[in-house]
């Protein structure tokens, strides 16, 4: 490495270690900082191995720094980019915009209303993280309604019910009122029977291809004006289950030349055969459509904004029909595009989740190459950081891509400070090491002294990692332990100073004793084998820890012949 090379790198770290303690308020980290600074400069990678050590003397003189003269020292190297970090801030402090006519309202009520046809995947995770924030800003109220009036195409799944509302809590949120359409289909026929009274109803035997032609055509079925007796009585047949599936449906009269044909004398009751899962809704037969049973919903449970994707505006246009029946005022509602994630190969939907399941290709819904909620929380991804990148995409009727990477950078700032580091050594080459200490003592944590330091027995020999292994007569420095130089197969103490790891002479790298602990870390990618220092061994499950040089992981199970964790990120 050059000299002109090493000044940029010094510089460019400065920049980048101002940027991440002015943002966060707080001292700068070498790890923190050496996403963004590879990010931005990727001609450093190949310098990988030498970076950490460069620039912590620079990351050390920035610490020294109040907080004044950081953010003093960061204006005169980079003022375009503090006052961007500053604008950003400023307007995360209101990322959702305000709802609409709110001051009409003495309390804002919104509601999920998720299909339990299986557990969530990633991009459920907006639409209470969206509702949870809104209940904060306007002290409101939040529902959750389980949509669950289809026992046949979108068949509900008994363990989901509770596995939706575990990851709500994961997310942080608590919602005020928990509803089970299924259990509410009384309601729905009472309503039926209203409409049917008004006229606003008849039931209808048409084929459905039937029905479509005439509908496209713009013209009535000839069920239409059926007197309101015998639509009820053959709605009753319908509650008692005297009909088949296909047989007979109940629709709300509406406009049958209206522009949108989708709008014309839509469906609200159908008949469905196969039997409801849950045994308290099995012995219903008569189903209401989703348009009819949430409209009905939303008015009863006084909801007051709505968020829905942009491709359901049909569905306020067809519920608008039932409200004006009743003489109901509908609900504020909000349209938004879809969101699609980064990073997975897999598909981000349930049935396409469950069917990998089933055919034995991944292991369950927290396998960490699946885009599930289970599975970041299994990898050790806080549930905050989803909700911070998922309110960050705000509500556009656009569709908008989530990065993973946002997620992992706001889960770092979430756990960096309280993670101890340790190494693991992937698949590593055995040296023998000769002469230096007994044993290594690197901290548990660079930024908190307090917290002391690991014990790393040298024993004979250590493994490295394939890529730090040096070349013959090469130095490298063991982090923690000292430099060294390969010979042979040996790795022979020098007794050299940190000076030439300051002076860009000697990578550092990490490494760890053969008889360390062994490591299987589940990935997105794949399983990976490796082994890690003995004090690893002492962490307790479910902790987060940081392998450094590698990223996070949750300790998943401590097992007799190998520990299993879960990669979250770098």
């Amino acid at each position: 490495m050059d000299d002109e090379l090493r000044e940029r790198i010094e510089r460019e770290a400065e920049k980048h270690a101002l940027l991440n303690a002015v943002k966060h308020d707080s001292d700068a980290d070498v790890g923190a900082i050496m996403g963004p600074l590879m990010g931005e400069n990727p001609d450093f990678r190949q310098h990988g191995g030498e970076i950490p050590g460069l620039i912590g003397p620079v990351v050390a003189e920035v610490n020294r720094l109040s907080a004044g003269e950081k953010r003093d020292r960061l204006e005169d190297l980079a003022p375009e980019e503090l006052a961007e970090m500053e604008a950003e801030e400023e307007a995360d402090e209101s990322l959702l915009p305000d709802l609409p006519n709110v001051e009409e309202y003495d309390e804002v009520r919104m509601r999920a209303a998720p299909n339990p046809n299986g557990p969530w995947h990633l991009g459920h995770a907006r639409m209470p993280a969206v509702i949870g924030t809104y209940k904060e800003m306007y002290d409101g109220s939040f529902i959750v309604r389980f949509d669950d009036t289809d026992p046949e195409t979108k068949r509900p799944d008994l363990t989901a019910y509770d596995a939706i509302l575990d990851d709500i809590d994961y997310l942080g949120f608590e919602p005020d009122d928990v509803i089970r359409a299924s259990d509410r289909v009384e309601t729905y026929y009472d309503y039926a029977r209203e409409l049917i009274e008004m006229g606003g109803a008849y039931t209808c035997s048409c084929s459905g291809e039937a029905f479509s032609n005439l509908k496209n055509d713009g013209k009535p079925c000839p069920h239409r004006d059926k007197d309101p007796e015998t639509t009820r009585e053959e709605f009753e047949d319908m509650v008692e289950g005297e009909y088949s599936s296909g047989e007979m449906v109940l629709r709300v009269k509406t406009d049958i030349e209206h522009k949108n044909p989708a709008l014309r004398d839509w469906v609200a009751f159908r008949m469905i055969d196969t039997p409801h899962p849950r045994e308290e809704a099995a012995d219903y037969r008569a189903w209401p459509m989703l348009d009819f049973q949430s409209g009905v919903d939303d008015h009863l449970t006084g909801v007051t904004h709505i968020i829905r994707g942009i491709d359901l505006q049909d569905s306020a246009k067809r519920q608008q029909f039932v409200y004006d029946y009743f003489g109901w005022d509908y609900p504020e509602v909000v349209h938004w595009g879809h969101v699609q994630v980064d990073a997975y190969d897999v598909k981000m939907s349930t049935s396409s989740i469950k069917e990998l399941i089933d055919a034995g290709e991944v292991e369950g819904w927290d396998d960490p190459r699946v885009p599930t909620i289970k599975s970041l929380r299994r990898r050790g991804i806080r549930g905050q950081a989803i909700v911070d990148a998922m309110v960050g995409l705000g509500t556009s009727t656009s569709n908008v891509d989530l990065s993973m990477s946002t997620v992992y950078a706001n889960n770092r700032d979430l756990v960096d400070d309280e993670t101890d580091r340790y190494f693991l050594v992937r698949d590593g080459e055995e040296f023998a090491v000769e002469g230096g200490p007994d044993s290594a003592h690197p901290p548990l944590h660079p930024s908190f002294e307090e917290r002391g330091t690991r014990d790393i027995p040298v024993g004979d020999s250590v493994l490295l990692e394939s890529g730090d292994v040096p070349a013959e007569g090469e130095r490298v420095w063991l982090k923690g332990f000292g430099a060294v130089r390969r010979e042979g197969d040996s790795l022979v103490a020098t007794g050299d100073d940190l000076d030439v790891v300051r002076e860009g002479d000697v990578a550092v790298i990490h490494w760890a004793p053969t008889d360390g602990v062994p490591v299987r870390m589940r990935t997105m990618d794949g399983d990976v084998t490796g082994v890690a220092e003995p004090d690893f061994g002492d962490v307790p499950e479910n902790e987060l820890v940081q392998f450094e040089r590698v990223g996070f992981v949750r300790v998943d199970d401590r097992g007799d012949d190998e520990t299993v964790v879960y990669f979250a990120h770098k």
